[in-house]
């Protein structure tokens, strides 16, 4: 039997936080992500910045991690453009070391990189934090199941948002 985490995407989880709306026409296969010079710009940072990094877009389930660091655990790295999204980008992580913990794979740590900003910031799983997974996949799986598209809620970073022209045309 398949774990449910693991027919979650981490983006899902990232998208649960920044927009409901996002998240449903994303898990409809409605993908605009593909055609945003944004999204664009950030997998060329990532490439630029870490291509010395031999174990790169690893595939756990349905989800992908930009690299991982082996050792005593498994550290789960994450490259970001902007810290704007940062709250997602957090939980995000602690998806992937939840899901990794899942497998029984040790993992307890993760390093979400700024590589633009120079900065990088470190991210830990806690019990608190696999109890509000669990229920973000809960609602995530809502979503997703949702006849309907959810209501536009406009949000100061909707402009920059690949979906942007699809919601407020």
């Amino acid at each position: 039997m398949i774990d449910e985490t693991l027919t979650i995407k981490g983006v899902e989880v990232a998208y649960y936080i920044v927009c409901k709306r996002k998240l449903w026409l994303f898990s409809h296969r409605i993908d605009f992500e593909r055609f945003s010079d944004y999204v664009e710009i950030g997998k060329i940072i990532s490439e630029e910045f870490f291509k010395r990094e031999k174990l790169k877009e690893i595939e756990i389930g349905s989800s992908k991690i930009d690299f991982i660091k082996v050792g005593d655990e498994i550290i789960v790295n994450e490259v970001k453009k902007s810290r704007k999204l940062e709250e997602a980008h957090i939980w995000q992580t602690k998806f992937y070391i939840y899901t990794l913990q899942k497998l029984g794979i040790n993992s307890k740590r993760g390093i979400i990189h700024y590589p633009k900003l120079l900065k990088k910031i470190d991210v830990e799983l806690c019990e608190d934090d696999k109890k509000r997974i669990k229920e973000a996949i809960s609602q995530i799986k809502e979503i997703k199941n949702l006849e309907t598209l959810p209501e536009v809620k406009e949000k100061p970073y909707c402009k920059k948002c690949a979906y942007y022209e699809f919601c407020f045309s």
